[in-house]
């Protein structure tokens, strides 16, 4: 069925709009007719945005449910890395995420995993070696190298990571990096071994240095890192070296935007329309080679329909010439989720959470302090007299020093425990099986009944996130993640609502973090400085050793 599209459409080239028809059919661009200046008020017709680096899995919602939020506010694509299924469940979770995606009209670009498990330093799901690697990105479907989080490797000459490093790039298909922090001839060395972006910039000066030594840098503003403000001026002088990310996006967050928060935040800046399109559009579809048209003769129809250049509000979004969103509503429907989980953990006793005082325990003890709005932790100490009870270290709320527990989920029997502060709790605990990257169950509380109460929430549900607190009324709220531990099966939008709750509920109890579960989910994520915790420890993200 052959449709016309007419509205105000992009020249690159010559860096205007001109008025024009779109001819569709048969789910491509047929033809691009420009009219004659007309004095009628016509919208704007621009590429579909493209999330260039995304976890599905951290918005809590499989694939299929995720596309359904996504299309409301103009994106057409993901370039998206299921390494946190793959912790989980292995090639099978890999194969259920391009499985399910491709239910749907929207455009999944999945990656290899490379570093399955992150670490050695914690109990994982599954493991994913260089053969495993190879056999994904023989598939067609799998588009590129994920994330190379093991950077030590990739500079010490791992047997292992360059041999997937050399499998993608036999297979000609990108490679993603994952380097924070690292600079000048380290990050020289990472680049010249074939890795070709970083998402994980903090600071201006980190992603200009990789920019300079032929790296494209990916802006990333998520539920948990916001590195927008801190690098969007580098879209200036490198707009055809940038793109837009969101990396992990909660459901709460995902209903109020996604990639086109950061155009029309770069718009407000000042940023060249043209130069926010490269980011948001054409720089991720031409470094992967993504099958997501361009606005070009030929190319799929893939484009959003939009009021005006200033609020981009958007009307419509098509993706093959389908209409997929209308007027702010989603126009895919729902499709029936299959379970998949691997989760062996029995509900614990109380007891296990006892932090004991031995001798061996440092008058300055090392707690975690989280930063709101960022990976990294900084390395604090505290006087263990602070926290010491009847020969026992316990949460402090006062100092907001609350304990913090990994619990393995995989049926060793490890528990973690060490001091975190920020998290600002008063009373209560929270508790979640979403923590990076081998998602174990990792929980914050003010003291160990409130944790004991969270932790076997989400084991009673085999996954999710709970929030528990005694008084001065009880509440006992869990939302069931039965996917692998990550995912719900809910309606995406019915998810978003109780996240919503839920996380009202823990800043009513004192949490002043922006997004407290997003938070607590990288506490455990041993590959981003400076300290962390394991199920089997307190980690030395710097060093990669344990404390």
């Amino acid at each position: 069925m052959e449709k016309e599209i007419a509205g105000l459409i992009p020249d690159f080239e010559q860096q205007l709009f001109y008025p024009g028809i779109l001819s569709i059919s048969q789910g491509r661009i047929k033809q691009i007719t420009r009219k004659q200046n007309s004095a009628e008020r016509l919208p704007y017709i621009l590429p579909g945005f493209v999330d260039s680096h995304i976890h599905i899995e951290s918005s809590m919602m499989v694939p299929s449910e995720f596309a359904r939020l996504a299309v409301i506010h103009g994106t057409v694509g993901t370039v998206s890395d299921p390494h946190e299924i793959a912790n989980v469940c292995g090639m099978e979770g890999v194969r259920y995420m391009l499985e399910n995606g491709k239910k749907v009209p929207f455009k999944f670009n999945f990656g290899a995993p490379s570093c399955v498990p992150a670490t050695s330093f914690e109990t994982a799901g599954a493991r994913l070696d260089a053969n495993e690697v190879e056999e994904l990105l023989q598939n067609p479907d799998i588009k590129y190298l994920s994330e190379m989080m093991n950077f030590p490797g990739v500079l010490n000459g791992d047997q292992q990571v360059w041999e997937k490093i050399k499998q993608a790039k036999k297979l000609n298909k990108p490679i993603d990096g994952h380097a924070p922090g690292l600079r000048g001839k380290e990050a020289e060395e990472y680049i010249q071994a074939g890795i070709s972006t970083d998402h994980e910039c903090f600071t201006y000066e980190e992603a200009l240095d990789k920019l300079s030594k032929g790296m494209k840098i990916i802006i990333r503003e998520g539920s948990a890192a916001k590195n927008f403000d801190e690098l969007i001026d580098l879209l200036n002088d490198f707009p055809d070296h940038i793109m837009f990310c969101s990396d992990d996006k909660h459901p709460d967050s995902l209903i109020d935007g996604h990639i086109n928060l950061l155009c029309t935040r770069a718009m407000a800046k000042g940023i060249d329309i043209f130069k926010i399109l490269r980011a948001a559009s054409i720089n991720p579809v031409k470094h992967y080679a993504l099958d997501i048209g361009l606005l070009r003769t030929g190319d799929p129809a893939d484009f959003i329909v939009v009021e005006d250049l200033e609020s981009l509000e958007i009307k419509q979004t098509f993706i093959d010439g389908q209409l997929v969103m209308e007027s702010g509503r989603t126009q895919i429907d729902s499709v029936p989720i299959a379970s998949i989980n691997n989760f062996h953990r029995n509900l614990l006793e109380v007891d296990e959470l006892r932090f004991d005082y031995t001798a061996d325990v440092p008058e300055d003890l090392p707690i975690i302090e989280a930063l709101d709005g960022q990976l990294i932790t900084l390395k604090s100490k505290i006087n263990y007299q602070d926290l010491l009870d009847r020969q026992q270290l316990v949460s402090n709320p006062a100092l907001d020093i609350l304990k913090i527990v990994v619990v393995d989920r995989y049926g060793k029997g490890h528990i973690g425990k060490a001091f975190v502060k920020n998290f600002g709790l008063k009373n209560g605990a929270i508790a979640s099986s979403v923590a990076h990257d081998s998602h174990n169950i990792v929980a914050v509380g003010t003291d160990d009944h409130s944790l004991e109460k969270a932790i076997n929430a989400i084991i009673s549900t085999r996954g999710g996130l709970s929030f528990y607190q005694s008084s001065p009324n009880e509440i006992k709220e869990v939302i069931p993640l039965p996917i692998a531990g990550l995912m719900s099966d809910l309606d995406g939008f019915e998810l978003a609502y109780e996240y919503t709750r839920l996380d009202k509920l823990v800043k009513e109890a004192g949490s002043k973090l922006s997004s407290p579960f997003m938070t607590l989910s990288f506490m455990a994520l041993l590959v981003i400085p400076h300290i962390k915790l394991s199920d089997r420890g307190l980690f030395d993200a710097d060093h990669f050793q344990f404390i």
